[in-house]
């Protein structure tokens, strides 16, 4: 990355990924450069795929989703093809926030957001134990979000 990205680069990612509402002057203005050039930078950061994509962080609460659940997923069979199975269903789900297939005691970690726990309750029964290949799960109820999303340090 770094031989690829000069400390002007570097700067503008930090700056975006700390605030994605700076305007083009705002940003050119802090980042030390002129407006075009920093408008040259930021779309070839984009082109390169070092920005993946610009968005706003709702706040789950307002919107009625205030329950973090992270749930363990265990697959009945541990093979190429369960495995697809699963992702493919998972990936139609939209209460997953993030599934990712990880090494331990789980096959899969889930991060799903609901209005409560009966909310969750009822996901669960109707459509988290159903998919594909799913032998067991185990939750987690978040009781208290301390580092959620933090920026990367780079």
């Amino acid at each position: 990355m770094a031989g690829r990205l000069d400390r002007i680069d570097l700067k503008i990612l930090r700056l975006l990924q700390n605030s994605g509402r700076l305007t083009n002057a705002e940003l050119a203005e802090t980042a030390g450069v002129s407006a075009a050039t920093c408008h040259r930078r930021t779309q070839r950061l984009f082109d390169e795929g070092y920005i993946a994509q610009v968005r706003a962080m709702v706040a789950p609460r307002k919107v009625g989703k205030g329950a973090l659940v992270m749930v363990g997923v265990v697959l009945d069979r541990s093979t190429p093809e369960s495995f697809a199975a699963f992702e493919r269903a998972i990936a139609q789900l939209k209460f997953v926030l993030d599934c990712h297939l990880v090494a331990g005691d789980f096959d899969y970690f889930l991060k799903i957001r609901v209005g409560d726990m009966e909310d969750f309750n009822r996901i669960h029964g109707e459509q988290l134990i159903a998919l594909p290949g799913v032998r067991q799960t185990r939750t987690f109820f978040v009781m208290k979000e301390v580092v959620d999303n933090a920026p990367l340090d780079f």
